[in-house]
């Protein structure tokens, strides 16, 4: 496309600020001989005339048959045996009520109740001042909501931390929405909050500080009993968030001083879904549901018996084997760093965090230059772990922990918490340093390349892994492209018809009174694992502008950025021969190309056709009264997520893969033989970011028809799960202003229409009275089509969608 072509080259830079691409050639970047036949060829075929509307998603397996080192305990930890032990009777023989008066309700009772001893056991307090709920972020609400609420007589001021959890931070932020102030204090260089901070924001009017015991990102633990201490010579209550310090390292109350306190399960072995919360004797709380008097009166609600269960069991193991599991965590968490230490550059990584007032398990390290992102994409089908910043087509996020301690940028995108438990051997460790160490060789900027020219099978490579990215969905956000190319200067040429002004797909410059040249650019990150399809999708995809502009592809030019000391290179020649023999389907040669040494691969065309400058097709002449057809259904950038997850089952990938590399040959074909208005094709910016472009330019407003929309049903299953690109979501976020969605149309509706698409179908505007033409011609020639909505009158380019 014109608009995001010239801006594509941004991307490249997401990384970090100082990174340079490394200009050199691979090879000659002619025709490149086919060595052999693709073993997939089997895919090639046209896009089948149905797509299965009742089908459901078969999910694939993500877990691969050898299990990846886990080394992400602080995320979640496995059930113990023991506990899973514990908790199976109370799955058949003692399920009663623990309100019934009968036997079965009184066994759940007292199970309950030692669950109960066995938690305050673990921290040191009176059983009755621990209340069972579903996990860490209830009560983290339940003790600053409800704290607050119930002592907002005496005052309307809290504290906490700017590296709270988000069970914290949110709940502080609600309360501000409500009138409350909240003061933020600031962490040192290690995460450390200064206990003159504290003493110097507390007031009259502060009824509470909350201030977690140990951050879950760096290990950094807080010295709690200082702070509390200051906490309660200004008469106010203090709160800290236990989640990840209990099982790790000791948590006792009473040594803590700290009047609430908030346990997850699931971090200490126990299941998921099951928390507990101290709340101090005497101490006001106010319980934030409302029911039956269970829990004290504090939690309504019938106990989660099996669970309460489990969670006792998992207190008990962790007070007994805690001086033991202390030293493994810390053995292995330093063998790790050390390994690392000793095998990578001095000053290539940094460790994030406080290196002695630190979690014995947890290893936050920031490696200069890389993107985790992409670190973890490439080695987490070995080690799994968790990354600490995603870069996006247009934006950095990082942790806003590694913000608050002003780690700088460059270490701050590449760091990685690798975080160690019960279940962690030495050997994993050793094997965990190989794989990370390889990784990190072709990802450094010391390019300490590794010799991957001469790999014969390539068959293992998963492309998707390499690249944090996915196909279109990686564009910049319309918004962003939009503020860019408003403070260029527009070009001035007689002879170019069609240029940046407008969002056409591409440029057309007039070289003679009977034709004109049609030029336009498109490349893009892994879309697919395997390298021939993503060759041959993205050459589809590069095709695609200029059959949408009504001109004929003559030869194309390859675009190539390659991690050419993390990939073989026998990977490139596939990705060429994928595109060179869907380049061969279109009728044209690949002449030539330019390559860059990326971090990430990267493929597409320049394209170059003809045109008869009375032929071109733009977005921009769509009439009132016009029908809008649609040749190909929306879901590929769903779909392409779940991919990347291991989540799509072997049919499932193979159909989104002949619907990807299918040309728009055809289509445009059928499409010049009738009298079409206006014309696009359906790809980064989703069909409502690419509708809107038309109907903007057009100067009209269009209806759409969700239930003639054609969407893959496994797109809209895998959506109701949550399985949508950022990039999607930036396009919803782009279009609501010009959209109207009528009563009916679902989120997910909106997300689909909204579905960043690659190498997608034409829309095509062409007056109602052919419609049934082109349909019937479509057809005939084996091509999917439907009529999806009308443009409804000229306007300012708004949308309305409906049912029906």
């Amino acid at each position: 496309m014109v608009l995001c072509a010239s801006l594509w080259s941004f991307m490249i830079l997401c990384g970090s600020k100082d990174f340079l691409v490394r200009l050199h050639r691979l090879r000659p970047m002619g025709n490149v001989q086919a060595t052999r036949a693709h073993p997939s060829n089997n895919l090639a075929g046209k896009i089948p005339t149905e797509y299965n509307k009742n089908h459901k998603v078969s999910l694939g397996n993500p877990m691969p048959e050898t299990k990846p080192i886990y080394l992400d305990y602080n995320a979640t930890t496995p059930i113990a045996k023991e506990v899973a032990d514990a908790m199976v009777p109370y799955l058949y023989d003692h399920f009663g009520n623990p309100s019934s008066t009968h036997p079965y309700g009184v066994s759940a009772k007292l199970a309950i109740e030692n669950a109960r001893k066995q938690v305050a056991s673990a921290i040191n307090c009176a059983p009755q001042e621990i209340i069972f709920t579903s996990g860490g972020t209830e009560s983290n609400n339940a003790a600053i909501r409800g704290y607050a609420l119930a002592n907002q007589h005496k005052g309307r001021h809290i504290i906490t931390s700017a590296i709270e959890h988000p069970a914290v931070l949110e709940v502080c932020r609600y309360l501000e929405r409500q009138g409350f102030r909240v003061s933020y204090l600031p962490v040192d260089q290690f995460g450390l909050v200064d206990p003159d901070d504290l003493r110097n924001t507390l007031t009259q009017d502060t009824i509470l500080v909350s201030l977690m015991h140990a951050n879950n990102e760096i290990g950094t633990i807080e010295p709690i009993r200082q702070l509390a201490d200051i906490t309660h010579a200004a008469g106010a209550a203090f709160h800290t968030d236990a989640a990840q310090t209990l099982g790790k390292i000791h948590v006792d109350v009473q040594d803590l001083g700290v009047d609430l306190l908030s346990i997850a399960g699931h971090k200490l072995y126990a299941p998921k879904g099951v928390g507990a919360l101290y709340i101090k004797t005497g101490l006001p709380v106010d319980k934030l549901l409302f029911g039956a008097d269970h829990e004290k009166d504090r939690r309504p609600g019938t106990e989660n018996v099996l669970e309460i269960v489990g969670l006792g069991t998992a207190c008990e193991i962790a007070q007994r084997d805690l001086d033991a599991n202390m030293a493994h965590f810390q053995k292995v968490r330093d063998q790790l760093h050390d390994g690392l230490l000793a095998a990578l550059p001095e000053d290539s990584f940094r460790l994030n965090g406080h290196p002695e007032l630190r979690l014995p398990n947890t290893l936050s390290l920031a490696f200069y230059g890389v993107e985790a992102n992409t670190l973890i994409s490439e080695i987490n089908d070995r080690v799994a772990a968790s990354a600490g910043a995603a870069c996006h087509s247009d934006q950095i996020d990082l942790s806003y922990v590694l913000e608050a301690m002003d780690v700088p940028i460059d270490y701050a995108m590449g760091t990685v918490r690798f975080s160690v438990g019960r279940g962690t051997t030495s050997e994993d460790i050793d094997k965990a340093i190989d794989v990370i160490t390889n990784a990190l060789k072709g990802l450094m900027p010391q390019n300490m390349a590794l010799d991957t020219t001469q790999i014969d099978d390539i068959s293992n490579i998963k492309l998707t892994r390499y690249t944090h990215g996915l196909g279109c969905a990686c564009k910049l956000r319309p918004q962003a492209l939009e503020q860019i190319l408003a403070n260029l200067p527009p070009s001035v040429d007689p002879n170019a018809l069609v240029d940046a002004s407008t969002n056409d797909d591409a440029a057309v410059y007039q070289i003679r009174e009977d034709l004109a040249v049609v030029q336009t650019v498109d490349f893009f990150t892994p879309i697919v694992d395997d390298p021939y399809w993503f060759g041959a999708i993205s050459a589809a995809n590069s095709l695609s502008d200029i059959y949408a502009m009504g001109a004929q592809p003559i030869f194309g030019l390859n675009i190539v950025g390659f991690p050419s000391n993390r990939l073989p290179l026998t990977v490139l020649e596939a990705i060429l021969r994928g595109a060179q023999e869907k380049a061969q389907e279109a009728g044209i040669a690949i002449l030539g190309g330019h390559t860059v040494d990326d971090t990430e691969p990267k493929y597409g065309m320049a394209v170059t056709g003809l045109v008869h400058p009375d032929k071109i097709l733009r977005n921009s002449t769509a009439q009132p009264g016009d029908a809008l057809i649609l040749t190909k259904p929306l879901g590929m950038g769903i779909l392409s997520t779940a991919l990347k997850a291991g989540m799509l089952d072997q049919s499932t990938q193979e159909k989104a893969i002949r619907i990807m590399v299918e040309l728009n040959k055809t289509a445009a074909m059928c499409m010049a033989d009738v009298p079409v208005n206006a014309c696009t094709d359906i790809t980064g910016f989703g069909l409502l970011g690419h509708l809107h472009e038309m109907t903007s330019a057009s100067k009209v407003n269009a209806q759409l028809y969700m239930a003639r929309v054609p969407v893959l049903p496994e797109a809209r299953e895998l959506a109701e799960m949550d399985i949508i690109p950022g990039g999607t979501l930036n396009n919803l976020d782009y279009v609501k202003p010009f959209v109207s969605f009528i009563a009916g149309i679902t989120h997910i509706d909106q997300i689909l229409l909204a579905d960043a698409q690659t190498s997608g179908g034409l829309l095509i505007s062409l007056p109602e009275n052919w419609v049934d033409v082109l349909l019937e011609k479509l057809k005939a020639e084996g091509v999917w089509a439907a009529k999806i909505g009308v443009i409804i009158s000229s306007g300012n380019g708004t949308i309305s969608v409906e049912s029906e």
